[in-house]
């Protein structure tokens, strides 16, 4: 028998007040709400859950990690979430040039600190629209 664990199921998030990180994850971020049971609510990232979970100590939650959510055009992102109200930690950045793309990266945290990043695999040479 092979042992076949590649592909992530779901991702929980603990988070101190599920309905205001429900809004900000459906009502900001646009994702796609599931179901809400009790405490836990649901959404679907291109078929991976993301749990929102009422954590039982709100003192313990912690603030490690990421989690990137892939996006096609990171400047039109980053320009309809602040008009939703959205503040960036940091711009859309280049972070690395890798062989075939450029991957560039925008920061910001969800109500309850958690780190999250827009990523976009740009198209070698790839630079943002200018603005002014």
């Amino acid at each position: 028998m092979l042992l076949n664990i590649s592909q992530i199921g779901q991702i929980a998030l603990p988070v101190t007040d599920v309905d205001r990180a429900e809004a900000f994850y459906e009502k900001i971020l646009g994702l796609r709400k599931l179901y809400r049971f009790g405490d836990l609510t649901f959404f679907d990232c291109a078929g991976v859950r993301l749990l929102l979970e009422k954590t039982v100590h709100p003192e313990t939650v912690t603030h490690t990690g990421c989690i990137y959510f892939r996006c096609a055009d990171i400047a039109l992102a980053v320009g309809e979430l602040a008009k939703r109200g959205l503040s960036f930690a940091s711009t859309p950045h280049l972070i690395a040039k890798m062989d075939d793309h450029d991957l560039w990266m925008a920061f910001f945290t969800d109500p309850d600190g958690h780190t999250l990043a827009l990523m976009q695999e740009a198209p070698k040479g790839y630079s943002l629209p200018r603005t002014d």
